[in-house]
Order: C-alpha cells, then structure tokens, then sequence
C-alpha cells in the first residue's frame, strides 16, 4: 500500500488529469490560515491527511461522484455549501421543526449525490470515514462505516473499487451500521433524542 506521501500525490494527479475536472478547474488549495479558521469555527481540530488534501491539492473539487466540498469559502459548482458551512447549519442549536440531529465531531466532505454524503468522523483515532444515507427515513438508521480510516477510502476511490465507483459491485449492503451514533447526539431531559441539524434529510 503507498505511503502517505505516494497517497497525496497519486489524489493530486488524479484530481488533475480526470475527464471530468477539464469542465471545472480545481480551486486553489486552501492556506494554514484558511484551515485554521475552519478549525477555530468548527471547535476541533482536523486530522492531519484531511488537512492535507485541502491544503496540498485544492479546497474542493477533487475526489468521487460529485467530489469534495470546500472546506470553507464557496459554493460548489454545484451550489453546495462549504464543509464547514453545512456541519454548523446542522448543528445550530434552533433545529427547526423534522430536522434529524447530526452527530458532533462528524463533518460532511464529499457529494455523493440522492443525499448521500461521506463524512470523516474527526472524533476517532483512524478518522473513521462513514456513510450518511438519509434515504433510509430513519435519522438512526442512515450511518454506516464506509472504511476504518480515511487513506483506506481514499485508496478505494482511486484503483475503483469503492461501492460508488462504476467500475465497482454494489458494497454499500455490505457496509456495518455506525454504532457511536447514539453518543454523539445531544439527549434531552426526556431521554428523546435533540435534534441538532438545520435541514432534516442532507447537509
């Protein structure tokens, strides 16, 4: 398997060479200072291969199905607000009414499109990389453990055997519920569960 360094230059050529990145040029990679206000927005700090995809090959834009969302600053080409934008939407504190609670420490970082997102748990030691699936109808039951770590998801996405992948079978059955979900949302004095989110089905 490559090394750190073979994995970020191997994303980076990737980013910059794919049929699909001549219709939207990469944005520049996001400075210290850009991932230090993000991180002073987001209340925790970023693991360290996360920082440097945003820092090394560009904030955003690179990366599966609709590719990564900016880390902060502009919208996609798509309209998608940043990471950070969404993450913070959808954790205010005045939820409105049906919003699902989104889980603290999680943040959003690639469109997969129907609601679908990939998000890095920035809580766990492996920045564990999981699904949200919202399709499902159920806040409870829409996470799922994509990969252990996120240079394993980033591997799957480049020699195509990612279940999102064309060229891949369909994994996602496959995929072990995220069993933290529970202790990462906020309970209230009921014991039901706060919904912390901004929007109820998709960042």
């Amino acid at each position: 398997m490559m090394d750190i360094e073979q994995l970020l230059a191997a994303v980076e050529k990737t980013a910059r060479t794919g049929p699909r990145w001549a219709a939207y040029p990469l944005p520049a990679p996001l400075s210290a200072e850009g991932v230090e206000r993000a991180e002073a927005a987001l209340g925790f700090p970023l693991p360290p291969l996360l920082t440097a995809l945003y820092t090394r090959t560009a904030n955003g834009g690179f990366g599966p199905a609709y590719g990564f969302l900016p880390l902060i600053g502009d919208r996609t080409p798509g309209g998608e607000e940043s990471a950070v934008a969404q993450y913070l939407a959808l954790r205010r504190d005045d939820a409105e009414e049906g919003a699902w609670p989104w889980p603290e420490g999680v943040l959003p970082i690639c469109s997969l499109g129907c609601g679908m997102y990939s998000c890095v748990d920035c809580r766990s030691e492996r920045t564990t990389v999981l699904l949200f699936e919202p399709n499902v109808g159920e806040p409870e039951l829409a996470w799922y453990v994509d990969k252990p770590d996120l240079a394993q998801w980033l591997h799957a996405w480049l020699d195509g055997t990612a279940w999102h992948c064309e060229e891949a079978e369909d994994e996602e059955a496959d995929m072990e519920p995220w069993p933290d979900f529970g202790t990462r949302i906020r309970p209230v004095a009921n014991g039901a569960v706060s919904a912390d989110a901004g929007r109820a089905t998709r960042p």
